[in-house]
């Protein structure tokens, strides 16, 4: 998709499916895709990517929770969390600009 095509509106809400994941995961993404994947392909597609990002960060730290009493669990934790922040970062300055991005390293459930 151009930039020039993708609305300041548009930009926008793909912002809020990415930056929204970061303080209410899985439910912020969800939203806005629910609300927007008809009417906008550029907002659908970053909102299914950052639900795809949310779900598998939840399924990451689940699957550390146990690993805690080996203690390997915790700087794993830590580790996935500080990337799920710095790909949070990447999708919303890609957005911004009105392009696409993929976040490395997830599951794609929703497609």
């Amino acid at each position: 998709m151009d930039t020039e095509r993708v609305t300041k509106d548009e930009r926008n809400f793909a912002l809020l499916s990415h930056i929204g994941s970061l303080f209410a995961p899985i439910l912020a993404p969800l939203v806005v895709w629910l609300i927007k994947k008809e009417e906008s392909e550029f907002v659908e597609e970053h909102s299914k990517e950052s639900l795809n990002a949310s779900i598998s960060v939840s399924i990451y730290m689940l699957i550390c929770l146990p690993l805690f009493f080996v203690l390997i669990g915790i700087p794993l934790f830590f580790v996935v969390w500080i990337c799920f922040i710095i790909f949070t970062i990447q999708a919303t300055m890609e957005a911004s600009k009105g392009d696409y991005y993929q976040y490395p390293m997830i599951i794609r459930f929703v497609q």
